[in-house]
């Protein structure tokens, strides 16, 4: 079932969303993931269940929910002076919050979720802005620096024993650069 999005910014639908997501983020520190239940989370938010499964339709899709949240920046990439730089910066701050535990339980719901398109959309913006920066140096596509630097980072994050080595990470994104 796809995430509804309330058809007003704020009012009752807005702390009610903020209410529940608070009560599955406290919920998720507090015990294992596997044990967080509907029923649960609507006594902590102070609704009923059945307010969580009319929004949401099932666990699965409130957990994605909050993970989106999650994934949403709360500022535009950090600018250090050259497109290198900012790239490597963004990349940097992605893997390290993304290799977390943390980080890897919200692509695992996103991933889960009816609307895995919505990350790297967020990834692409983020991406975009930093190229924007540059008009004057011919930068590589977003497109580009997704499949070069940011796939292979979520692969091996989501994958292997052992997210990218920073060294590797710096090494895709020269070869992203190069403008052969």
């Amino acid at each position: 079932m796809p995430i509804k999005e309330s058809s007003r910014p704020g009012g009752r639908s807005a702390r009610v969303q903020e209410s529940i997501h608070g009560a599955v983020r406290a919920l998720l520190e507090e015990q294992e993931r596997s044990s967080v239940t509907v029923p649960q989370i609507a006594a902590r938010a102070g609704v009923t269940p059945s307010t969580i499964y009319r929004r949401w339709g099932d666990l699965a899709a409130l957990l994605a929910d909050v993970a989106l949240a999650r994934l949403r920046p709360e500022s535009d990439p950090l600018e250090t002076g050259s497109l290198r730089g900012d790239i490597r910066a963004w990349a940097e701050q992605y893997l390290d919050e993304m290799s977390s535990e943390p980080g890897r339980n919200v692509m695992r719901d996103v991933q889960a979720s009816a609307t895995p398109g919505f990350c790297i959309a967020i990834i692409a913006d983020q991406l975009q802005t930093i190229v924007d920066r540059f008009p004057d140096q011919a930068p590589p596509s977003v497109d580009h620096l997704i499949n070069l630097v940011v796939s292979p980072t979520v692969f091996r994050i989501l994958f292997a024993v052992a997210p990218l080595e920073v060294e590797e990470l710096h090494r895709l994104i020269d070869i992203a650069l190069r403008q052969d």
